[in-house]
């Protein structure tokens, strides 16, 4: 069977995005906080953090899924920084822990929201008057608190451990990406053509959210909620049988 040129290019990219997010961390944080959307919502302001959360959410149900993820994301960059260490698969079957999570903190924000009599005014930089999440030096507890985490997670669990298990902005892509499948939207996705697969299951291998890829080529179904569109797959697999399509 012919070799397809892969292409590394891609994965340097990729890679690059996620250093330079991890680099900014310190800027970007509050912007991101489960807390400060809490701590907001008792006060009846939409912050920065809840705006984000709705752009990840329509973003994913208007066209890239949870590519935020794979390319752009400082704790799942956080979480690759961790491969050379620890890069045993993760048990997927773990994956209800963020939900159980993400639903008590949902209801949470609700909750906070409705006591202060719905949101009635906006703040985008809540608690973040400078625009630097990081401006003084308590701020690192919080910080460094957040990065132990997800290193523990991912040393412990496995490959993006803590993506898997308490990753507070995965739920809303999901479920953004679903509503899309229902309503048959255009999308960029993962096609496969099965019929050139060899079982090398070198894009198994190279899944960072531990996915069984070479079952989804077989199965004829890309589709995984899990998956980050990162594009491993489609760059390891030496005979060109992934491809990146946009497709309903």
């Amino acid at each position: 069977m012919t070799q397809v040129k892969q292409n590394p290019f891609r994965q340097r990219i990729r890679k690059s995005v996620l250093l330079l997010s991890l680099l900014l961390f310190p800027v970007t944080m509050n912007y991101l906080s489960p807390y400060l959307i809490i701590d907001s919502a008792a006060q009846g302001i939409v912050n920065a953090s809840l705006v984000v959360f709705v752009l990840l959410f329509l973003l994913a149900f208007a066209f890239v899924g949870r590519a935020w993820c794979g390319w752009v994301c400082p704790a799942g960059a956080l979480s690759e920084v961790c491969f050379p260490i620890q890069n045993k698969p993760f048990n997927n079957r773990l994956n209800w822990i963020k939900w159980v999570i993400w639903g008590i903190w949902l209801a949470a924000i609700v909750f906070m929201a409705l006591s202060a009599g719905g949101y009635q005014t906006i703040d985008l930089l809540y608690k973040t008057e400078s625009g630097i999440s990081i401006s003084e030096p308590f701020m690192y507890i919080t910080y460094y608190f957040v990065l132990g985490t997800f290193i523990i997670l991912s040393l412990t669990l496995g490959k993006r451990g803590g993506c898997h298990t308490i990753c507070w902005m995965a739920p809303f892509m999901i479920i953004g990406r679903r509503c899309s499948n229902l309503l048959h939207l255009p999308g960029l996705r993962l096609k496969a053509e099965t019929d050139a697969c060899t079982a090398c299951q070198r894009c198994t291998t190279a899944c960072p959210m531990s996915l069984e890829v070479h079952h989804m080529v077989e199965n004829h179904d890309m589709e995984n909620g899990e998956c980050i569109l990162c594009g491993n797959c489609v760059d390891a697999c030496p005979h060109g049988v992934i491809h990146y399509r946009v497709t309903p």
